[in-house]
């Protein structure tokens, strides 16, 4: 092996699903989902956006704090991190849960962090409007 390739293995490699920190995207979704299960089982109304989700979270303390910890824990700028929450943690947490299904990308929303999709809440099994759903 010659020097050359010797330091090119001795630096450290980033995926794209890491921040500059070390933290995943995957270790940002595990620390939110519990959250926003949670919040989404929590809410009413049929469907709502991205942003609308986002905005609910941020209008109750404890979610403006997990926001901002996450922010916080990837560790780049702040329009970075907020492109990589909007764009790729809070769909992925919303989507491990059994409370919404996604039903499509929310064109026309704005959203300078990320591409808003459309959300559903999924009634709980068992309820009437599971019931009528069938």
């Amino acid at each position: 092996m010659d020097d050359m390739e010797g330091q090119h293995m001795a630096q450290p490699r980033h995926d794209h699903d890491t921040g500059p920190n070390g933290v995943t995207v995957d270790d940002l979704i595990e620390s939110m989902a519990p959250f926003i299960h949670d919040l989404l089982g929590r809410i009413d109304g049929e469907e709502f956006t991205t942003n609308e989700f986002v905005e609910l979270m941020l209008s109750i303390p404890e979610g403006v704090a997990l926001y901002e910890q996450t922010l916080i824990r990837w560790g780049e700028r702040e329009r970075q991190a907020k492109m990589v929450v909007h764009g790729q943690v809070i769909p992925a947490a919303m989507r491990r849960s059994s409370h919404v299904e996604w039903i499509g990308f929310a064109h026309g929303a704005d959203d300078t962090y990320g591409v808003p999709a459309w959300w559903r809440l999924v009634p709980p099994a068992g309820s009437q409007e599971d019931t009528a759903r069938s």
